[in-house]
């Protein structure tokens, strides 16, 4: 489409029609996710796995090589077998990651049109997959918003994951017309409302349950060479971890860390997920707490790769009880973090005035006086 545009001298850019100067520019708050299939179906899972794969943050290796294996391999295997796994977690409404991330821009919606007033606008936008990140930024446009904060939904930085995010966002920029002011929050593995949501989930589930005798941080994880390239992924994801056991004022024994979501042969970030619970269950530890503290909202890689498949792993290497405590979600605990976050990072901006009319008067009077 872009080459046809380019041919026939048609407009390469989003176009931003029958706008009112009269009406004041919005803020928009873009909280933007990884994405879901639509459904659970090896066809949806096929779309969403091309879109996914074919990212070259997610897969660094040449793309020519890549495609004959993404397409001629991957893609003729996986989505039946992702599919199923789907299928394991899905609701009535839909995939968990969507739901819980429309029910978390709701509320935060609701809570800063009371703390900040009307001329804020949250969106949920998907990295990959629907709403894409084109439809809600052209869709927020419409709406007169003229100053976009972007949140990546990941707590610690990642390229594979908040800088894609980013090329999303930077893509769709390049496209407009009139492009709106930006500001991108880049990560907020150390904030203090986010350390204390973790510690209040942890303290609910000890609430309800026994306290097992060790409390796993499984983060996501991202192959070795990230790190050593400058990824500053790692490092945040102790930082986050540390934090929490102090807070939880637990030791580095009671509180681990591991990585979770290995994928190729490739070494990837250790100590793996799978190889501690092993090694755990067989030292004796019968019961085990599980946190995924990177994931913002539960999704396949908690419900279905940590609360089922690890939980297997753990079972079948002598361990007896493995419980998942859940991500922050839509909780209130998340409902403040990302309001202070958004109050945060949008200080500066003229936040919707509007001049009285008496006052307008005056700026056209004085403006004329400059002539």
């Amino acid at each position: 489409m872009h080459l046809v545009n380019w041919l026939f001298c048609m407009s390469r850019f989003i176009d931003f029609k029958d706008f009112d100067h009269s009406q004041p520019g919005k803020t928009g708050v873009l909280l933007l996710n990884l994405g879901t299939p639509d459904a659970p179906t090896p066809s949806a899972l096929r779309r969403y796995l091309a879109e996914f794969l074919s990212d070259p943050r997610i897969v660094e290796i040449p793309r020519l090589i890549w495609f004959f294996i993404l397409h001629g391999i991957i893609l003729r295997i996986r989505p039946k077998r992702s599919a199923h796994s789907y299928e394991q977690i899905w609701t009535a409404h839909g995939s968990p990651l969507l739901v819980s991330s429309k029910s978390l821009t709701e509320k935060l919606q609701g809570r800063l049109a009371t703390e900040m007033g009307p001329h804020i606008l949250v969106e949920l936008a998907m990295r990959y997959g629907n709403p894409s990140v084109e439809s809600v930024i052209e869709r927020m446009q419409q709406q007169n918003v003229r100053r976009l904060l972007v949140i990546p939904m990941y707590p610690q930085y990642a390229g594979s994951s908040t800088a894609s995010a980013c090329d999303a966002v930077f893509d769709v920029m390049k496209k407009l017309r009139w492009q709106p002011e930006l500001r991108i929050i880049q990560h907020y593995h150390n904030h203090p409302l986010y350390i204390e949501g973790l510690k209040k989930s942890v303290e609910q589930h000890w609430n309800t349950k026994p306290k097992a005798k060790k409390l796993l941080l499984s983060f996501h994880g991202v192959p070795r060479f990230h790190l050593d390239n400058g990824d500053p992924y790692h490092c945040e994801c102790h930082s986050t971890a540390r934090l929490l056991r102090e807070s939880l004022d637990m030791s580095d024994s009671e509180c681990l860390l591991a990585f979770q979501s290995r994928f190729g042969k490739a070494e990837w970030l250790k100590p793996y997920t799978s190889e501690v619970l092993e090694k755990l269950a067989k030292e004796g530890v019968d019961e085990i707490d599980v946190l995924c503290p990177g994931f913002a909202v539960d999704c396949l890689e908690t419900l279905e790769e940590i609360a089922l498949q690890y939980r297997d792993v753990f079972l079948a290497a002598g361990g007896k009880k493995l419980n998942y405590i859940p991500a922050l979600n839509d909780s209130d605990s998340q409902v403040d973090l990302y309001t202070s976050l958004i109050e945060q990072h949008s200080q500066g901006w003229p936040h919707d005035f509007q001049p009285t009319s008496e006052q307008a008067l005056n700026h056209s009077e004085r403006a004329k006086s400059l002539q």
